[in-house]
């Protein structure tokens, strides 16, 4: 498709302000972007959605006041405006190429990166935001980016939406935990929130670098869960024995770091699973944070932290160069969607009431399909809720 026959307006869902799902307008009338140089157009086939979504729409990314009503802004100004289309982890086809960038690419279906990388460096990244925050993301029919960002995954056993839920938003904030905290290969590795987005990657991540995943969540998943790669399941909903029914599945040896997800009070009893027996160690403690599920804010003894010598790393996005490796590994098929379902993109509003009060079933990403492209890439992942 040449960029002469990309339609002017385009289906998208905008985010109006800090709110409720209200806050949340499908229109039909939204002006299609167009690629600037150095930047490929891709029509969209299917955004996975992202408890980042969520959080950025209610506000819940204070840094200073833990009441307020915000979202980050680490490079000073603040990037989430009104209106703005969210969704980061885009899959689709590009249709058109801007200036610069080989004609060649038009037709490649591909998987986005979905950082706004302050700069060029391929090791670090500092200020850190992302399509559907600082520019507008993947809840529409089409988006422009950066056609070095936009990874050519060719994979036929893979359908749209199961690319999507592969997106780098989960895979690359698990990897960059895991790189963060220098786990090797034989390290026992705790997982919360392990039946989520970032939960399962984290799951095959540890596996493929050869450590031990232990997850905590519901035990009507642990089949499905241990069937990814998870070494053990532990029950999240009794955390009274926690620490000692770690210590059971570890054969008694202490949990080398920590992948949390949960935040909250289960912060400390987290910890106790790596300090409980120092001499039993060979590597510091190391806990990842990149959630707070179970809460903002955590109670902790910095006597625990320094006298065991815990090291903790806060993790929100990654780097280039972790983005290049999960793509590799996608396409060399050592990652594995775990896709729970699709809504159309019309239907935004039910998908996130749904995604909050989830039940007991739920495994994975969901995926926001536009309706345009429903029949062909949603409608063979419907969730039954939706009708």
């Amino acid at each position: 498709m040449s960029e002469a026959s990309v339609p002017e307006t385009m289906a998208a869902m905008q985010l109006m302000g800090h709110g409720g799902v209200d806050q949340l307008q499908y229109r039909t009338d939204v002006a299609t972007p167009r690629p600037a140089p150095g930047e490929v157009l891709v029509k969209v086939s299917a955004t996975a959605k992202n408890n980042t979504d969520r959080k950025a729409r209610e506000g819940l990314y204070p840094t200073k006041d833990k009441e307020e009503v915000a979202s980050f802004a680490m490079g000073g100004e603040p990037t989430l405006t009104f209106p703005r289309i969210q969704g980061a982890d885009v899959a689709g086809r590009v249709v058109a190429v801007g200036e610069g960038v080989n004609e060649g690419r038009v037709g490649e279906r591909g998987l986005l990166d979905f950082n706004l990388y302050p700069d060029d460096r391929r090791d670090i990244n500092l200020t850190p935001d992302y399509y559907g925050h600082g520019a507008d993301g993947g809840f529409a029919e089409y988006i422009a980016v950066p056609s070095d960002q936009f990874h050519r995954v060719d994979n036929p056993e893979l359908a749209d939406a199961e690319l999507a839920a592969l997106g780098m938003c989960s895979y690359q904030t698990a990897v960059h935990m895991l790189n963060v905290a220098g786990v090797t290969a034989g390290e026992r590795v705790l997982v919360t929130g392990a039946s989520g987005g970032v939960g399962t990657a984290l799951i095959q991540l540890c596996r493929i670098m050869g450590a031990i995943p232990y997850a905590l969540s519901q035990q009507e998943k642990a089949p499905a869960l241990k069937e990814l790669g998870a070494e053990a399941v532990l029950d999240r909903s009794d955390m009274e024995s926690f620490t000692d029914r770690v210590m059971a599945e570890t054969g008694g040896e202490p949990i080398d770091a920590v992948m949390d997800l949960a935040g909250g009070t289960m912060t400390d009893r987290f910890i106790d699973t790596m300090i409980t027996d120092m001499t039993r160690r060979s590597t510091y403690p190391r806990l990842s944070i990149a959630g707070a599920s179970a809460g903002n804010v955590s109670e902790v003894l910095w006597t625990r932290i320094y006298l065991y010598q815990v090291q903790i790393f806060g993790v929100s996005h990654g780097t280039r160069e972790e983005a290049e490796q999960l793509v590799a590994w996608i396409r060399s098929g050592q990652l594995k969607p775990v896709l729970h379902g699709a809504f159309r993109l019309s239907a935004l509003r039910e998908a996130e009431e749904y995604f909050v009060n989830r039940g007991s079933g739920y495994l994975g990403k969901i995926v926001i399909v536009p309706d345009s492209e429903w029949d062909a890439q949603g409608a063979p992942y419907a969730i039954e809720a939706q009708s």
